[in-house]
Formats: structure tokens, sequence, C-alpha cells
């Protein structure tokens, strides 16, 4: 009898998967701390920095032009190569579009295990992330690659945007909405594919549909506070906004939209140990109503990858989810 062979699984080469393999909040922040100081030679304007944990950095070129720089990377979220490619580079772009940018120039970054798969495979994963940044009309130039035990692939993105109109997570005023404009989920759902194989085009659709739109229409609408979606989920990224804006956030859990499949995937138990510890950094900073029970703690910490924007205010298409109040002293986040 002929032997079937299992097709390739590439999240199997990998402990983690996507965002949800960050290294926790709570450890970074003390990982940096005091490490960084401003540069107090004459230079560049630094227009954001790591103050307040924004999403990229951002240096005032010349006039009203601002240079926008990020990176990111990690292991494989589903086992299609071309797909992985796809959503690493749509992540990686989100953080310019989170500040506002347009992306002009980005580097590949590309760790693999020569000894374990071929590199036709890496091939395609780079043929994904080629084509997001075309769609995204960023060139694509070159990178730096090494031999590593875990494939890992992202990218280095440069932008530029108007100095005057960046999108921050410290520019939340008392009064503003908070509107969400790519539903959750997408952690648990990535968590039930690496454990079962099971697709689920949805959410892959998800993490492949850029920013960029909604970024746009946030600058025409006037926005100027805004931060993405990803590995530290919903509460965390809030927490750092209402953190930076010195407000408190409240959130109407039942108006925060969902995959579908995502509330089954995490009532039978595909929860991240990273959305774990989201949901454990946040919980001392969290007023939390009776009526938000433990699961839907969870959703909303779960860790995205390549997520949408979390806006202070609204624009077409986006959900409404909570708003700004004035800081209560105690909490940057209320659930009820």
């Amino acid at each position: 009898m002929d032997m079937v062979e299992e097709p390739l699984r590439l999240t199997r080469y990998a402990r983690g998967g996507g965002c949800a393999c960050k290294i926790p909040p709570g450890e970074l922040e003390s990982a940096l701390s005091g490490v960084f100081r401003p540069l107090t030679a004459p230079g560049y304007e630094l227009l954001v920095g790591l103050d307040t944990g924004d999403d990229a950095a951002a240096v005032r070129l010349s006039g009203d032009t601002a240079i926008i720089a990020t990176t990111d990377f990690f292991t494989p979220v589903v086992d299609d190569p071309y797909d992985w490619g796809r959503i690493a580079a749509a992540n990686a772009l989100s953080d310019v579009y989170a500040m506002g940018g347009d992306p002009i120039l980005a580097v590949n970054l590309l760790a693999w295990p020569r000894d374990l798969l071929p590199t036709s495979i890496a091939s395609e994963v780079l043929r994904g992330g080629h084509d997001i940044a075309q769609e995204a009309g960023c060139h694509l130039a070159g990178g730096h690659s090494i031999d590593d035990a875990e494939p890992k692939y992202g990218m280095a993105v440069t932008g530029i945007g108007d100095a005057r109109r960046l999108l921050r997570n410290d520019a939340g005023r008392a009064g503003m909405p908070l509107s969400l404009t790519k539903p959750l989920g997408i952690g648990v759902l990535n968590s039930r594919h690496k454990a079962t194989g099971d697709a689920f085009p949805a959410a892959v659709a998800a993490m492949t549909t850029l920013n960029r739109d909604a970024s746009h229409a946030a600058l025409r609408a006037g926005v100027t506070c805004a931060t993405d979606v990803t590995g530290f989920g919903l509460l965390g990224h809030l927490h750092k906004l209402a953190r930076a804006s010195g407000v408190t956030a409240v959130v109407e859990a039942a108006a925060v939209p969902y995959l579908d499949g995502a509330r089954e995937a995490a009532r039978d138990g595909f929860v991240s140990g990273g959305s774990r510890r989201n949901l454990d950094w946040v919980r001392p900073h969290t007023r939390w109503g009776a009526g938000v029970p433990e699961l839907e703690q969870l959703l909303l910490a779960d860790a995205q990858t390549s997520g949408g924007l979390l806006i202070a205010g609204e624009i077409p298409g986006a959900t409404v989810i909570g708003e700004l109040v004035s800081a209560d002293g105690q909490h940057t986040l209320a659930v009820g």
C-alpha cells in the first residue's frame, strides 16, 4: 500500500505563533526601563520615541515631513507559507498606518531552519510579503536572513507622514468615542488552527487586509489618537493608550465584534499563553462590570496578529465599542 505523505505544517516548527509569541508587556517594559536616553547632540527632532510605547518611532526630517520607522517579525501563524508571508508583511506595515503615515520602503527579515525546511518554502513566504508590499505601494528591497532553529519572517519598514497630523497614542481626550476597525478573535482561531489544522479563511482575510484605508479615513475625519491591536490584545493596547493620554477607557463588552468561531474556540480552550499574560497585565488596572465573565475577559485580551486600528474617533465601517472619560485615579480601563 502506498503511504500518503502528510502535508507540511509550518506551525509545528514554532513554539508560539504570530504576535502571541511577543515578550509579555510587563517584562518588556521592565527590560526597557532606563535603557534609552534622549539624544543630546543636535540632530533631527524625535517626535515619537519610547516614552508612551507607541506603535513606531517618528523623526522630523524637514519642515512638516516625518520619517516613521518600525520593525516586526514572528513565527508561523498559519501553515500556508504564502499566507504567512502576507500576514507578516501586513502586520509590519500596520505600525506605519497606525501612526498616520504611508510605508515607502521595507526590507525583509528572515530566519530559516535550512536543515529542516526547503528554501522553496521560504520563497513562498517571501513572495507573500512581496505581494502585500506591492498592494501597499511600498518598495521592498533586500533585507537580512539567518540560519535559525525556528522559522521567522517579517519586515523593517520606513514610512512618511505629516509631522503635524501623526496619529499618536497619547492624544486621547475625555469625550472621544472608541472605534475598532477589525473584529477580534484572530488569536484563538490561530491557536485552534495550530492545534488541529482547521482552516479559518475569514481570519486569514482579516490578517491580510491592510489598515491603509482605515488610517486614511481617520486622518480625513480629523482623528489625532490611534493605535493598532496586535500582540497585547485589545485591552493591553487600550491600557497603553489610556495611560499615555491620562484618561480612562470605557469598553462596552457587548459591542465588541468577533470573527465567526472565535467564541467557540475560546470556550474549547484554544487560548494562548500570551493572551493569558495580557489579561494578567491589565487586571490591576481594570474595573470589571459584574456581567463580564472570565471567558469574555480572555477574548478582550486575545493576542491579535495584524489586527485592526483602535481609533479615538469615528470613521465609516468601524464599530464604536466605548469611549474615553476623565481619569478615575485608579483605573485606565473600565469594562462593562
